[in-house]
């Protein structure tokens, strides 16, 4: 829905809001018309029911106000003197078009000094939750979200396993678009597996102002742009549906391109503007390489049948957490592996003694890999030698022709066409391209677009794979990791200890702030012990 049509849209619901409630507005001692008035008339509203004026903010905060809107509708009849249970269904079923037959049918007493504590302990507890719902959706929505490394694309900066919360604000909040969804759950009901959201009506993309803007090589966490799968979990890949764009699967992946760059991929590293882009100091760049040893690097079970397991001397010496059999060679009885790993830890790894040789695996310039943006043959692009692309920026003008077509093309017709509501389909006639049936030769772009992409190159379905990601699909920034688990491990010993609360920013080793957390806690409660004890006496 366009911004126009939701004015007229909220406009409408004023007008219901009058004709539903006008006579409880008369008999709580108020002018009818009042109810009409946008705003003014849900902070009468508040008067009536004797309930805080912040609770107004909360009705016009998506998700948040499907919360409070039932709450209100029965606090609404409980300030009449309508307090049966069957009558607080009747509000909640009708979706609170109920109030009309208390309005028109019902003698209205306004009972101005109710009490306002729950009636029994039910109600006691179900109030508790609400608003512990509610607390938690306004945290996870415009504060900090939890996420966790799903795939070792951003290895070693972040680990799979790695628990990690996501800064809404540094990047400044989005607004959520799909206005009816389940709180605190993302595309699908846990266990159901079912939607956990309508996809109309959409509200229009917004973001609160958030003290920085996206910096080269900061980790972002984003919706994937081209994610339309039921559900993409490993093994259960399947689909198609077309998702609203905030409850597109999230990803996080390195931002290596800026709106405005030119970006080329040259034997696997990144070249910004034809310089070499410098990453910080923890991230470390992986290849795929070829390891040929005498003994393997993976352990072989009993009967010869080899699985894909790292050995522990390995993975604990090197932290290469990627490696798989490829064959032996039945003369010599070597053992070909394939392993991820950063060239300084090959260079290791081809000193054993065991290791006869370690080779990185790549492209050659100009080998076409179809799967690779923007998938044609004029650009022969692989995952090791890339462009030189251009990356879009708000505002910015490039010429169309059916050759560059390719490169924006998803651009003008799904981010800045179809998930903006409007109609921009594109056609190539002859040497034209037509945007709705008329030849344009430039396009100038409405939103900033970034490059990201993984630093386990040769292990992340990333930029490469689906072009440039719009500002509106970014989600936040990772600040800090609360907790990790290793996979190959059991017990205590799964616990990464060294990565809890660190930093994923920064330059040198991480630092855990664990033992500072724990102190922090520990005053907490002895502070509330002491409290209460004192208070007690």
């Amino acid at each position: 829905m366009t911004l126009t049509q939701w004015l007229i849209f909220l406009g409408l619901i004023h007008v219901v809001h009058f004709f539903g409630t006008w006579k409880m507005y008369k008999a709580a001692g108020y002018a009818p018309l009042l109810a009409l008035i946008p705003i003014y008339n849900a902070l009468v509203l508040m008067r009536i029911i004797n309930r805080p004026r912040w609770w107004v903010i909360l009705l016009f905060i998506p998700i948040i106000n499907l919360i409070m809107l039932p709450v209100i509708w029965v606090e609404t009849l409980r300030s009449f003197g309508f307090n049966e249970r069957s009558q607080n269904a009747y509000a909640i079923l009708t979706l609170g078009f109920y109030l009309f037959y208390i309005n028109y049918t019902q003698t209205l007493n306004h009972k101005k000094e109710r009490s306002l504590m729950p009636r029994s302990s039910l109600g006691e507890w179900i109030s508790s939750i609400l608003f512990a719902v509610v607390a938690a959706t306004l945290v996870h929505t415009y504060f900090m979200q939890p996420f966790t490394i799903p795939s070792s694309s951003l290895e070693k900066t972040l680990l799979v396993g790695d628990y990690l919360f996501v800064s809404k604000f540094h990047y400044g909040a989005r607004t959520p678009m799909t206005s009816v969804s389940l709180p605190m759950v993302h595309d699908t009901i846990p266990l159901v597996g079912t939607k956990s959201y309508l996809s109309t009506p959409q509200l229009p993309y917004f973001r609160i102002p958030g003290f920085q803007d996206i910096n080269r090589n900061d980790i972002v966490v984003f919706n994937w742009p081209v994610d339309t799968l039921v559900d993409i979990r490993p093994g259960y890949m399947r689909g198609s549906v077309q998702k609203p764009i905030d409850k597109k699967s999230n990803y996080v992946k390195r931002c290596v391109g800026l709106p405005g760059d030119s970006l080329s991929v040259v034997d696997g590293y990144v070249y910004i503007n034809g310089q070499q882009n410098n990453l910080p100091d923890r991230a470390k760049i992986q290849f795929v390489y070829e390891v040929v040893s005498k003994k393997p690097l993976i352990k072989v079970e009993r009967g010869g049948r080899v699985f894909n397991e790292p050995n522990p001397v390995i993975y604990d010496r090197f932290k290469i957490s990627d490696i798989s059999f490829a064959g032996m060679d039945q003369s010599t009885g070597l053992i070909k592996q394939r392993a991820h790993m950063s060239e300084a830890v090959a260079s290791k790894l081809e000193s054993l003694s065991d290791v006869v040789s370690v080779t990185k695996i790549k492209n050659r310039a100009g080998n076409f890999d179809r799967s690779v943006f923007p998938y044609s043959v004029d650009y022969p692009n692989n995952n090791d030698f890339f462009g030189p692309i251009y990356i879009p920026a708000a505002g910015s003008t490039v010429a169309v022709t059916p050759k560059t077509l390719p490169f924006y093309r998803r651009i003008i017709e799904v981010y800045e066409g179809r998930e903006l509501g409007i109609s921009q389909d594109i056609e190539v006639s002859g040497n034209e391209v037509l945007l709705n049936g008329n030849p344009i030769t430039e396009y100038t772009f409405k939103m900033d677009y970034y490059w990201l992409m993984g630093d386990n190159r040769d292990n992340s379905q990333d930029a490469r794979s689906w072009g440039f990601v719009p500002e509106n699909h970014v989600i936040g920034k990772p600040v800090f990791i609360w907790l990790s688990l290793d996979a190959n491990k059991k017990g205590f010993s799964k616990i990464r200890w060294e990565r809890m609360f660190t930093t994923v920013g920064g330059s040198g080793e991480p630092k855990s702030y664990l033992s500072y957390f724990l102190i922090a806690l520990a005053s907490y409660y002895g502070w509330d012990f002491w409290r209460k004890r004192k208070k007690k006496k």
